[in-house]
């Protein structure tokens, strides 16, 4: 036999070495194979023979691996321990392993992360997971004791807040996306004991002496259940080898139908059959709300009767494919194995991913095919290509795609939707719809609901910020008494080892130079006018669309400046007050939920309107979209002067121009800080925070900045009348080519992380002002607009690269793997060699 990643391995260099066992390396090697990545953080992909993700395989050996996974933490715990656990699935790869070991364990509340904000369902928490193709993971609990271990009067006894906590994903590499995990959660609900469970546990010997060091410092007992192990040997250059090696054997762009020995596609799609399953009512399509052993005493007696009316639908079929969806990969793993036991067919199980992997006919290479077809559940986060690998050219002839009804859409039966490329490749395509479960009313146990404290009134100037204190309420706390500031360096390399979040610390303000300043004031002189018209063209919008009297809400504190200028706006054209305060928003954890609860009690919800300076790539709007999930009548719209990256719908222009505000930090923001969220400084009951520069005050500019573009409101008035009546009658709808974009620069520049590709002229600047930049991209040609741009790369030693076709003025590139060795003492990039 073969083994599936010897193609990669001769060409990479990439080993898989076992643990030292006499059978290790052939167990790993059974265990695994290898493929190479298209969009990822690492060239190779350790593709699971035992998963269900990527590789058919039979139902009953996914599942049974999971589930004496699970009895291995059983044993692990004793019977009174697990009786407490809950258990913790990752999406989406471990959404079903993840399950399958809460069945192993027999008596666990089983949860796993979802990328799919529900709404009505309040976040209980989130977290970043860097490397992956799709990084934002939320927490949905329908019980919101869940994840404190608490399951209430109807729990066993002894049940409380100091349960275990096991968490399970399908790999565990470096480590950081879990025990970044486990410490956000700990922050909230803390506990003595956590067991992390995996497939394989592939970590170096630096990152294994890190678990220890790690449980020593969050104080709990931190165990690992893994199936195999050993360790991963990359070559040096092995990312750039890697990209080579996908451009030269995928030179057709991404979207194409299949690839390898898919063979052609048939005249026209074969109808598909719909099998009603007759799901259990009451029972969840899996963990994303939390799934109870009384969730799975139902199920199970269920099956075989499901199982039964699959196989009536199925005919003489002689080779099987169950083709779950993304994250829904228990209820088709389970119906899979009922399957099974239920005809003399041969049976398989797989998935569909968002990952975006090479595929190559090879028996040495684990990805054989691949089908690509558009998203059909109508993602937060936008459309975009999906994926089902290792299905065309398999030889099935038939095959059962499992969703839930929240994807049943018309793009999954559109002539490019993925029924009509399954049924391209099989004789017959069934498709059993699982009814998605949404929480209707909190949860009968969730405990009673205590009165928050009163939250303090907004903070004004001149005691906090140099704005006029009817410019704008802060919804924050002072910090400015707090030492928070650490040098750009230290907080680059923090950032990137997942030792720290970004909104940890502060970057230590940019004192600009009289040669700087004296760029500002040019680039204000030069783009007043052009600001004015913007903020005319949003304003009028937002007061057609949500007047007569909407209040805006700045997300501090890029978007401050544009509602104090939007407020002026109002008031100079219509002679209207509208209400405008700041609130902070920090990717990965959210929006400020107290800010929210402050102006849900002080104005109606439906009024708010959130403003921003700019669109990048739209992780702020993604963002903004998941954290509103769990607040009712709040519009996660946000109204930004400019949307470059097309990820809105409401904006003054499209135009990548610069937004002079942008050049500068707190002088040009009312000498306000970024916003920070840290467990010891932000409680649960309080607003997240900020400092006041006041010892900045002499190079304040935040009142000429407005004054300057408020003088040319009168000039610009016809213009904008024109506009905002021609963008509301236009199609607004946003098209996400930022996104796009991004994607393909991370991809092109081997960086192959989205976080670290800054888009813009606005994102550009802050990366020059406060991380630490790898190289500038501007756009041949560009004029003024950079000029700032090319002073702040000459001072920081950064080189600036001229391309074409570049869709924004520039876009800035952070550093890909920064380390202080890496960019030299005094932080100047240094490019790769």
């Amino acid at each position: 036999m073969v083994w599936s990643g010897s193609w990669v391995a001769e060409r990479l260099g990439v080993e898989l070495v076992g643990d030292g066992r006499p059978d290790g390396d052939r167990e790993l090697k059974d265990l695994l194979g290898l493929a190479l990545r298209r969009n990822p953080k690492r060239a190779h992909l350790l593709v699971s023979n035992v998963l269900g993700k990527h590789v058919p395989q039979k139902p009953s050996v996914v599942y049974g691996t999971g589930f004496e996974l699970g009895r291995r933490v059983r044993e692990l715990l004793g019977d009174a321990e697990a009786r407490r656990a809950v258990v913790l699935g990752y999406a989406e790869t471990a959404t079903g392993l993840g399950h399958a070991v809460a069945d192993g364990l027999g008596v666990a509340p089983y949860l796993h992360s979802t990328r799919r904000p529900v709404e009505g369902v309040a976040r209980a928490g989130g977290f970043e997971e860097s490397h992956s193709h799709a990084t934002s993971h939320l927490l949905l609990p329908e019980d919101p004791a869940l994840l404190a271990g608490d399951r209430g009067p109807g729990g066993p006894e002894g049940t409380g807040t100091d349960a275990p906590l096991v968490l399970v994903d399908d790999e565990f590499s470096t480590g950081n996306t879990v025990l970044n995990t486990i410490r956000a959660l700990h922050e909230r609900y803390p506990r003595s004991r956590y067991v992390i469970v995996a497939l394989v546990d592939m970590r170096s010997p630096a990152d294994r002496g890190r678990l220890a060091g790690f449980a020593a410092e969050i104080g709990a007992r931190v165990d690992l259940v893994a199936r195999g192990s050993g360790t991963v040997t990359l070559p040096e250059g092995v990312l750039a080898k890697g990209q080579a090696l996908v451009a030269a054997h995928e030179p057709e762009p991404a979207g194409a139908t299949a690839h390898g020995a898919a063979g052609p596609a048939a005249p026209g799609p074969r109808p598909c059959t719909r099998v009603d399953l007759r799901w259990p009512a009451g029972v969840p399509d899996g963990g994303r709300h939390g799934f109870t052993p009384a969730h799975r005493a139902v199920l199970e007696p269920a099956l075989p009767a499901m199982a039964a009316r699959i196989a009536g639908a199925l005919g003489d079929a002689r080779r099987v494919l169950v083709l779950g969806f993304e994250e829904l990969m228990y209820a088709p793993l389970r119906l899979g194995t009922a399957l099974e036991d239920h005809t003399d067919a041969e049976v398989r199980y797989s998935t569909t991913t968002r990952s975006p992997v090479l595929a190559l006919d090879d028996p040495g290479y684990a990805i054989r095919t691949r089908l690509v077809f558009p998203a059909h559940d109508n993602p937060a986060d936008g459309p975009g290509d999906r994926y089902a690998y290792n299905v065309a050219g398999a030889g099935f002839d038939a095959v059962v795609l499992a969703v839930d009804s929240a994807a049943d859409t018309p793009e999954l039966h559109a002539p490019d939707g993925l029924l009509a490329q399954l049924a391209a490749h099989t004789d017959h395509v069934l498709l059993a719809v699982v009814p998605t479960y949404v929480p209707s009313r909190p949860h009968p146990r969730a405990p009673e609901r205590q009165e928050p404290p009163v939250l303090p009134e907004p903070l004004r100037g001149p005691s906090f910020s140099s704005y006029a204190p009817d410019e704008v309420g802060w919804l924050l706390q002072d910090l400015s008494d707090t030492e928070l500031e650490a040098p750009t360096e230290e907080r680059e390399e923090a950032i990137q080892s997942g030792g720290a979040h970004y909104a940890e610390s502060l970057p230590v303000e940019y004192q600009p130079s009289a040669a700087y300043q004296e760029l500002f004031k040019a680039a204000l002189e030069l783009s007043a006018a052009r600001v004015a018209r913007a903020v005319g063209t949003v304003t009028e919008t937002v007061l057609a669309e949500r007047g007569p009297r909407p209040v805006l809400v700045s997300l501090a504190r890029a978007g401050t400046p544009v509602g104090v200028l939007m407020r002026r706006w109002a008031r100079h054209r219509h002679g209207i007050d509208l209400p405008h305060y700041a609130v902070s928003i920090v990717r990965g954890r959210g929006i400020d939920a107290n800010a929210l609860r402050w102006l849900a009690a002080h104005h109606d919800p439906a009024d708010v309107v959130f403003v921003d300076g700019w669109t990048g790539k739209g992780a702020i709007t993604r963002e903004l979209s998941a954290a509103l999930a769990g607040f009712a009548g709040f519009d996660p719209e946000i109204a930004v002067l400019a949307d470059p990256g097309g990820c809105v719908r409401t904006y003054g222009t499209r135009e990548d121009f610069l937004i002079p505000s942008a050049c500068l930090n707190s002088t040009v923001s009312g000498l306000i800080s970024r916003t920070v969220l840290r467990a010891d400084l932000v409680g649960p009951e309080d607003f997240h925070g900020a400092k006041f520069y006041r010892e900045l005050a002499d190079t304040d500019v935040s009142g000429h900045f407005l004054d300057t573009v408020a003088a040319h409101f009168d000039e610009v008035a016809d213009a904008v009348d024109a506009e905002a009546k021609e963008l509301l009658a236009a199609d607004r709808a946003p098209t996400w080519e930022g996104w796009a974009a991004v994607e393909r620069i991370s991809e092109e520049y081997g960086i192959h992380d989205v976080n670290l590709v800054k888009p813009g002229v606005g994102e550009t600047t802050r990366v020059l002002l406060r991380r630490v930049p790898w190289k500038i991209l501007a756009g041949r040609g560009a004029g003024a607009d950079l000029d700032h741009i090319r002073l702040l790369a000459e001072q920081r030693g950064v080189p600036v690269e001229e391309v074409d076709g570049l869709p924004y003025s520039c876009v800035g590139l952070i550093h890909p793997k920064y380390t202080r060795g890496a960019t030299g003492a005094d932080g100047k990039a240094v490019e790769s060699k």
